[in-house]
């Protein structure tokens, strides 16, 4: 359903959360657009999704939600994520020790759908198949 939504606004669902934080749950949404999103993107998406949400019953529970951009470091989950993002620096972790090193920050190189991320730092290059990235995110060069 918010995918939808992003999508007829113009805007990309990059990543979606319902976790429970201290004495209640928060539902955590993260998009973007070309140029940027909005505090009124933002806004209209609150407005809209959390209307959805009511008229459809689809959290019983009493809920926070909170819709913003995902920031300088956002993460990157789905392969368009990657590959959009070639050349840029960025951080991940595996499920799994390559080499003994489950974590890897540097250059993306390359990324093959199914297959190989090329990541580069300043000692070596990495060769790290996707099925064994956990997480991976962006970092703010400033």
């Amino acid at each position: 359903m918010a995918e939808i939504l992003l999508q007829e606004s113009g805007l990309e669902l990059v990543d979606l959360e319902f976790r429970r934080e201290g004495r209640g749950w928060v539902l955590r949404l993260f998009m973007e657009k070309p140029g940027g999103v909005t505090l009124d993107d933002c806004a209209a998406v609150s407005r809209e999704l959390g209307d959805q949400i009511e008229v459809e019953d689809l959290i019983p529970a009493s809920y926070t939600l909170e819709v913003s951009s995902p920031g300088l470091d956002r993460p990157l989950k789905k392969e368009e994520d990657f590959l959009k993002h070639i050349g840029k620096l960025i951080q991940l972790s595996t499920s799994a020790p390559l080499s003994g090193q489950s974590f890897f920050k540097g250059k993306m190189m390359d990324y093959q759908k199914g297959g190989l991320l090329v990541l580069a730092d300043k000692k070596k290059i990495w060769e790290i198949p996707v099925s064994l990235i956990a997480k991976a995110r962006l970092v703010f060069e400033g």
